[in-house]
């Protein structure tokens, strides 16, 4: 047997499995290794360890065995980690609490890859001279993702810069991983029977051609640079260079988002949160894009306060702003006009053919937006996100979730409001959503009576209301 075909293809660093029967054996052997560590608590146990003491170290082992693979084998399974680290908050403490910190540091980082093939690599995508572009370059990866790794260094200009390069044959490891995913996805979505994690998977890797591609990110990047340019609130780097795989952008120093969610005060929570989502609203208007992957680790408070937002590889181009059918909506329900915004989702396909949904599954589908932009200001906190997904896929849900359907092209922007309103609780930060609603949500107005508003949120969110709302 000739051992060098298992090595991996040229300009893939070892230790990395590349092989697809490789991966999916690592993948695997995930749901096996926590299946063993049961066995391995339950035996413990008999020799008198208290069940909380061994219940809280088989959850640690999990987590740092299930996102150490994850992030070793980047591509897909990385992306996913990525997703599902968004998503912690809307998982009981109970079940999280273990997965909290294995989950923050996959969102920023992964384990440093070789790069023993990395000047070959910036020949081939910059050219034999490729040194004469850089006064400095630092082999070290400053960071490592999911598709790619960034280094640290300072273009002829002067200038400083982060450059990101693809890993080789990143995307049949991608695209093999997403069609591998889905068992794993069942150990942090029990407690939701009714989420169909399936079709956001499957959403993702209909992405994968365009985060492949960096001249697109590039031109995404530049775009939102441009249009937030000397902006009091938003930073974007703005793009230096670019090939189909190596993309060069001004660096970001800044403090991750991770760390405000962390050690954050409540005042840097409050104004992260609200730059956040003026962020995400704002951006289609501005730019003619959505920002499609809000995770934390995109997100950077720089020095001066503002939110510097990095990797654009995931956008929605909305060359005319938001949808007017989302303010439209959010509008018919704070008038309480459930029966006009079923008519104007079905139109507009977010009904499933036969079904007829009701007044509860309307409010429950535009809950996220409706609730928080039916005050002055609202509080986003994990309870209440819980409480929101428990009432669409909780085991007690009838399956109301299913009843609903999501148009290809609100795909993206669903993720964006989702993942955003996950990333605002884990912030645990009170916002003046409405206020950023009225500015960037067309078909919004008129707004909500303010004294109307308490009503409201106790009707779109029965039990929630007084825990959500800043008084």
């Amino acid at each position: 047997m000739d051992r060098n075909n298992d090595r991996p293809p040229r300009g893939l660093p070892d230790g990395i499995p590349w092989r697809p029967m490789a991966r999916s054996g690592r993948l695997a052997a995930l749901p096996l290794g926590y299946a063993g560590r049961s066995a391995v608590k339950v035996g413990r146990r008999l020799l008198g360890q208290s069940a909380e003491a061994l219940t809280e170290e088989f959850q640690r082992r999990t987590a740092e065995q299930l996102f150490s693979v994850l992030g070793e084998l980047k591509g897909g399974a990385m992306k996913v980690g990525q997703l599902l680290s968004v998503f912690e908050a809307a998982l009981p403490p109970a079940v999280v609490a273990p997965y909290r910190t294995a989950l923050a540091q996959l969102q920023d980082s992964a384990p440093p890859l070789g790069i023993d093939l990395l000047r070959g690599m910036l020949a081939e995508e910059l050219g034999d001279s490729w040194r004469e572009l850089f006064t400095e370059f630092d082999e070290t990866p400053a960071a490592a993702a999911s598709i790619g790794q960034v280094h640290r260094a300072r273009w002829h200009d002067g200038r400083e810069v982060a450059v990101k390069i693809q890993y080789p044959h990143a995307g049949e490891a991608l695209l093999g991983d997403y069609d591998r995913i889905s068992k794993l996805l069942r150990i942090l979505t029990l407690p939701y029977p009714g989420l169909e994690i399936g079709p956001m998977v499957q959403e993702l890797k209909s992405r994968v051609a365009e985060e492949l591609d960096y001249r697109l990110e590039a031109a995404a990047q530049q775009s939102f640079a441009e249009a937030y340019a000397d902006d009091p609130d938003i930073h974007v780097p703005g793009v230096v260079a670019h090939t189909g795989r190596v993309l060069v952008t001004e660096w970001l120093t800044g403090r991750p988002l991770a760390d405000v969610i962390t050690h954050g005060t409540q005042q840097e929570r409050d104004t992260t949160g609200l730059r956040l989502i003026r962020f995400l609203l704002s951006g289609p208007a501005r730019a003619g894009l959505l920002h499609a992957d809000p995770h934390p680790g995109n997100f950077r408070v720089l020095p001066d306060g503002r939110l510097g937002v990095l990797d654009f590889g995931a956008v929605k181009r909305l060359p005319e702003g938001l949808p007017r059918t989302l303010g439209t909506l959010q509008r018919l329900a704070h008038e309480g006009g459930f029966g006009a915004a079923e008519e104007l989702m079905r139109s507009v396909g977010f009904i499933r053919p036969g079904s007829a949904p009701g007044p509860d599954v309307v409010a429950a589908f535009l809950a996220p937006l409706a609730v928080p932009a039916a005050h002055e200001e609202f509080h986003f906190t994990r309870a209440w996100l819980r409480t929101e997904l428990a009432r669409v896929a909780g085991p007690d849900s009838r399956g109301l979730i299913r009843q609903l359907n999501l148009p290809p092209s609100y795909v993206l922007i669903n993720r964006a409001i989702t993942a955003g309103s996950a990333v605002l609780c884990q912030l645990d930060c009170t916002v003046r959503f409405r206020a950023e609603a009225l500015r960037w949500l067309p078909g919004f107005a008129p707004d909500v009576a303010p004294d109307v508003a308490p009503e409201l949120a106790r009707e779109l969110a029965p039990g929630v209301a007084p825990e959500g709302v800043s008084a």
